[in-house]
């Protein structure tokens, strides 16, 4: 499975952002997609996740209610819709596809995209 992620940039605080995940290959072999993100210094943490049937979502505390994750299944798509962006949500987001649940932990994911920059200006 490969994973591209796209739609990082520069956003003013209580801006709005958007961040995609291309999913290719064996895709029907992954059950949850998520992302992460990660600042220098820091663990890589949690930020949303969302099964492929059934979309169901899981949102870190920090971003529930400002961030919705969705998904295409025709296009292998998984989206990540930030508003009110936070200048503590500045940090490099990573998409994950895995096989399993939970969906918080890094090591249900067995695949990684290489990351994509968002940074908010306060």
């Amino acid at each position: 499975v490969q994973l591209q992620a796209s739609g990082g940039g520069l956003v003013q605080a209580g801006g709005s952002l958007r961040v995609s995940c291309a999913a290719s290959g064996r895709t029907f072999s992954t059950y949850v997609m998520g992302w992460f993100r990660q600042v220098p210094g820091k663990e890589r943490e949690f930020v949303a996740a969302i099964t492929w049937t059934g979309g169901r979502s899981y949102y870190r505390d920090s971003v529930e209610g400002r961030f919705t994750i969705s998904r295409d299944i025709v296009k292998n798509t998984v989206y990540l819709q930030m508003n009110s962006l936070k200048a503590e949500d500045t940090a490099v987001y990573y998409c994950a596809a895995g096989t399993k649940l939970p969906a918080v932990t890094t090591t249900s994911y067995n695949y990684w995209g290489q990351g994509t920059e968002v940074t908010v200006s306060s």
